[in-house]
């Protein structure tokens, strides 16, 4: 017997609540580094907030066990290497509109596709590899390279893209022994002991209000990672990946309350390619059977 019975409308429920919330946690972490708080000490602070906080909560449950790992080295070196996803992300965003980094790293799911073909050997068919290349045609839309966008601030976005789908690959071999908070904690760890190495360079004194900030920033992660999660718990995916780009509702909605961003033609242009590709991909991926092409 399944451990939760499936539903789809509180699925979709939590998906929503979730996206609103990583639109949140990165709106918050656009306004610290837009006030010249390095990326690296947002990283150090929530992360050490983070890796504090779960134990603490497991000890209470009576559930510490669930950290246990046998691959150790493995987790820690995933937490290092993943440092660059959020460090890449979170500097862009000093000079993206929040809206537009979003757009560019929901091209997560195509970079996804193709190393799932090059590194777990999973077979995808003309399907949905014709889905990842319309997809890729939009991201190179959205970033609009004869414009006058910050283009390198795009390809930042791009490689934490790309990082986060290599250590979610990472992930997916790694959960196969190992817990999800257990991969959760050591993501965290390994990047605050980066981020740390470096924060003599960046540091700047905490105010009280960036206290406030960085704490509801690792409070509102923590939320929302385990409100995603749940959401796939109890619903099928197919049914969840349209829900999942509302987070560029949320976007552009919190980008123009707070920054007066107004997101332009080429953006939502690459936005619906890559939206319509990534639910396509989705799509396909939830009626692929064994030894199919799709």
């Amino acid at each position: 017997m399944a451990r939760y019975q499936n539903n789809n409308l509180l699925g979709i429920g939590l998906m929503l609540l979730a996206t609103l919330l990583f639109a949140f946690m990165d709106a918050i972490a656009k306004w610290l580094v837009s006030a010249d708080v390095s990326a690296i000490q947002v990283i150090a602070v929530r992360s050490w907030m983070i890796t504090l906080f779960i134990p603490l909560m497991l000890f209470a449950r009576g559930e510490l066990q669930q950290l246990y790992t046998r691959q150790p080295l493995h987790h820690l070196a995933r937490g290092m290497i993943g440092f660059l996803a959020p460090l890449s992300f979170f500097s862009a965003l000093k000079t993206l509109p929040l809206a537009d980094a979003s757009v560019i790293f929901f091209s997560a799911a195509f970079i996804l596709t193709a190393a799932s073909a090059l590194f777990l050997k999973e077979r995808v068919g003309i399907h949905r590899w014709s889905a990842v290349v319309i997809g890729f045609i939009g991201v190179v839309i959205a970033m609009n390279p004869t414009g006058s966008g910050d283009f390198s601030a795009y390809l930042m976005v791009l490689g934490a893209a790309m990082i986060y789908s290599l250590i979610f690959i990472w992930g997916k071999k790694l959960s196969h022994a190992d817990s999800i908070i257990a991969l959760v904690f050591s993501m965290n760890l390994g990047m605050g002991l980066v981020a740390s190495a470096f924060l003599p360079w960046v540091w700047v004194p905490i105010t009280l209000q960036m206290l406030g900030e960085l704490t509801l920033m690792a409070v509102v992660a923590l939320v929302a990672h385990y409100t995603f999660a749940a959401a796939f718990v109890r619903a099928e995916i197919s049914v969840l990946a349209p829900f999942e780009y509302t987070m560029l509702l949320w976007t552009v909605a919190i980008g123009y309350l707070v920054w007066s961003d107004v997101p332009t033609t080429e953006m939502w242009t690459g936005a619906a390619l890559i939206v319509g590709a990534g639910i396509y991909v989705a799509h396909r991926e939830a009626l692929r059977r064994p030894n199919s092409e799709n």
